[in-house]
């Protein structure tokens, strides 16, 4: 083995997705990926959900033990500093340097925090990391009265696994519905009504201005002068790009590192992959930065393919996912507001879909409790299909039986 190095910062899906198919395409010189965290890269997703009710405190590792030696991939526990792009070097924080033949940034996010007075308290909780699940798993006991600000996937999740556990429990949303930026009102309703069912409170125009308390948090206060107990309070507003050592490098950033459909960045020799990045296509008009496991997963292999100079494959259509009281909503595609809504079924009863059409073809898919819709609807929407909506609006008729017209995608 040479001893050119393909160095990752970053151990979540996208750094590990980026070493595991660098070693499969055959790269015969070291591999590294370099994260401050000393223990095996895990999985994120569960941690806003059975994570919080599960018995244990253990972590999903993203790879079976001992995979990365077995792999010849090297993990070092450290903190990256700086890069410089002149020398082709990371600079770790205790004064160490490595020299990279490539370099994949891989940095992810964090969870945005509160900005209201109060919000350093004592009970105030964010989620991202798997230390913030165990305090925050460590909090949620019976009858605690919970405040969960922010109604998108974490918050609800959140919420979800807080009712589970017998805690009094209320969300608080500045928009007028659950899941707002994502999804559709028929989606948002059920999962409304679905978590009303299970004991939930949801406030929406909620504008929280401060979190007060003696030496924990208390009370959450509104724009309109409510006042709402609470012994803990989660944050879920969001998340910021670690983008940092990106633009101190002089990299293209724009809330977030700016990447093309390879994972290129604006210097040759570096590449950028998962939540930190924002992928911009002039040609397309694509523009947008996406939070989801699947994204990072494909970015990363994106950038090894393209490190090993192998044709990239097929643009797999953008797909998330959540699990809130046991019903899993899955969407596919990337939904605009002024979409047409097809509701497939019956609305507000699960199992159903909603489908998105843009001039007549199917761009987006929510299914509810039903997985019998979604395989099929992504691949529709990567074929740019014409849909008939009568007939996509029967959930008798299969949805492929829906389609008028099939135009082959290209990537």
């Amino acid at each position: 083995m040479f001893e050119e190095a393909i160095i990752i910062i970053g151990a979540g899906h996208a750094g590990v997705q980026a070493a595991v198919r660098l070693r499969e395409l055959e790269w015969a010189g070291r591999i590294v990926i370099v994260a401050p965290d000393a223990d095996e890269p895990y999985e994120r997703p569960p941690l806003s959900k059975d994570f919080l009710k599960a018995s244990g405190d253990e972590v999903v590792p993203l790879r079976r033990s001992g995979y990365y030696e077995s792999k010849g991939i090297e993990r070092i526990s450290a903190l990256v500093t700086e890069i410089r792009n002149r020398e082709r070097q990371v600079v770790l924080a205790d004064g160490r340097t490595l020299t990279y033949h490539k370099l994949v940034l891989a940095p992810g996010s964090q969870a945005r925090k509160l900005t209201v007075p109060g919000a350093e308290l004592p009970g105030v909780h964010l989620l991202k990391t798997r230390e913030d699940a165990r305090a925050l798993k460590k909090a949620l006991i019976q009858g605690a009265r919970v405040v969960v600000i922010g109604a998108g996937y974490i918050g609800l999740e959140v919420a979800a696994a807080a009712a589970a556990l017998g805690c009094e429990t209320t969300v608080m949303e500045f928009q007028d519905r659950v899941m707002s930026r994502v999804t559709s009102e028929p989606v948002s309703h059920f999962f409304e009504q679905l978590h009303t069912n299970h004991g939930t409170a949801l406030v929406f125009g909620a504008a929280v201005t401060e979190l007060r308390g003696m030496g924990r948090v208390e009370e959450v206060l509104t724009a309109d002068g409510s006042v709402y107990p609470a012994d803990i309070v989660v944050a879920g507003v969001g998340v910021v790009p670690l983008q940092e050592l990106a633009s101190g490098a002089g990299l293209d950033t724009a809330d977030g590192i700016i990447v093309d459909g390879d994972s290129c960045t604006s210097d040759p020799n570096i590449y950028a992959a998962g939540d930190a990045t924002r992928y911009i296509d002039v040609a397309d008009g694509i523009n947008r930065r996406l939070e989801s496991i699947q994204s990072a997963v494909a970015q990363g292999i994106n950038a090894a393919n393209h490190i090993m100079g192998v044709p990239p494959g097929k643009r797999e259509v953008p797909w998330f996912w959540t699990v809130q009281h046991g019903v899993r909503l899955q969407t596919a595609g990337l939904r605009h507001p002024d979409d047409t809504v097809i509701v497939r079924g019956l609305d507000g009863v699960a199992p159903f879909s909603v489908l998105y059409l843009r001039d007549g073809r199917l761009a987006s898919i929510d299914t509810v409790g039903s997985l019998k819709d979604f395989t099929p609807g992504k691949k529709l929407i990567a074929a740019g299909a014409l849909i008939d909506p009568v007939l996509a609006a029967d959930p008798t008729t299969k949805l492929t039986d829906a389609v008028r017209d099939l135009v082959t995608y290209e990537a």
